[in-house]
């Protein structure tokens, strides 16, 4: 994976919180002179002008939404003051944070979306190997996707840290990334979560759902996790029509083991595909 996929995913993933230059050249494995060069040719932007378009873009859509304390929105976007916010705000966008909330839709707003990771196909797909998995109990965060807002996964596992190893009843130390509910238009649910005994004492801001034993094709994924995407679809559009196995009408998912590194995003990752038996 190149240096700028490896930093845009490290910015999706961090961009919350404290954030410089420095930290996203070694999210991207370069120095930051390497980096601010890749970035800008790449993107067209320079780095830290897409952090902050970024940050800016989640406060406006958490304002449409209604969020009702603005300068809780300014601190979140990394801005020390209501004032400093609403002028950065007002020279992204043309109108102030007040404003926005009071019309309540992002309609002819120049919102700066997550870029796209790599989704080539792999030149080579190691072959899988045959698991059937038991049943699994997973509480998370759940966000309904499309193709296009897919790219905001990274965030959601960001909002997710703050629950790993808090979430009541989680067993072991393994994280799932679960994809289900898929329909014809390509919209799907997604869940950053982890295994639990049972939904008892989960609070409401967990969701919950119950994968039934299942026969899966688990894949490995063992470089950095910028590129899963590249890893999904080869297997939906290279492995799976090549192999003569038919898909499962189940939720598949990420299994993101102890060796695994959410600070650098190496470590590995498996992805388990639900097979018809």
């Amino acid at each position: 994976m190149n240096p700028v996929g490896k930093a845009l995913w490290y910015i999706e993933s961090h961009f919350a919180g404290e954030l410089t230059l420095d930290d996203i050249a070694r999210g991207g494995c370069v120095s930051r002179f390497h980096l601010a060069r890749a970035f800008e040719a790449a993107i067209g932007m320079p780095v830290m002008r897409y952090v902050r378009a970024r940050r800016l873009s989640e406060a406006a859509r958490r304002l449409a939404e209604g969020a009702p304390d603005i300068l809780a929105v300014a601190l979140d976007a990394g801005y020390g003051s209501h004032e400093a916010f609403t002028r950065a705000f007002r020279d992204q966008f043309g109108l102030t944070p007040d404003a926005l909330r009071a019309r309540g839709h992002l309609d002819n707003l120049s919102i700066v979306e997550p870029i796209k990771m790599d989704e080539t196909l792999l030149t080579h797909l190691e072959p899988p190997r045959f698991e059937d998995g038991k049943p699994l109990l997973i509480a998370g965060l759940s966000e309904r996707y499309t193709c296009e807002t897919s790219k905001a996964i990274p965030s959601q596992w960001q909002r997710f840290g703050a629950w790993y190893g808090r979430v009541p009843g989680q067993v072991g130390k393994v994280a799932y990334g679960v994809g289900y509910n898929a329909d014809e238009l390509g919209n799907f649910d997604y869940m950053c979560g982890v295994e639990v005994s049972d939904f008892s004492a989960l609070p409401p801001e967990l969701s919950r759902i119950r994968i039934a034993a299942q026969r899966y094709a688990v894949f490995s994924h063992r470089e950095h996790i910028s590129g899963i995407r590249r890893t999904m679809n080869t297997i939906w559009n290279q492995w799976l029509p090549a192999s003569g196995h038919v898909p499962a009408d189940a939720p598949h998912f990420e299994r993101y083991g102890e060796q695994f590194d959410p600070v650098t995003g190496m470590g590995g990752v498996e992805v388990w595909l639900p097979l018809k038996s």
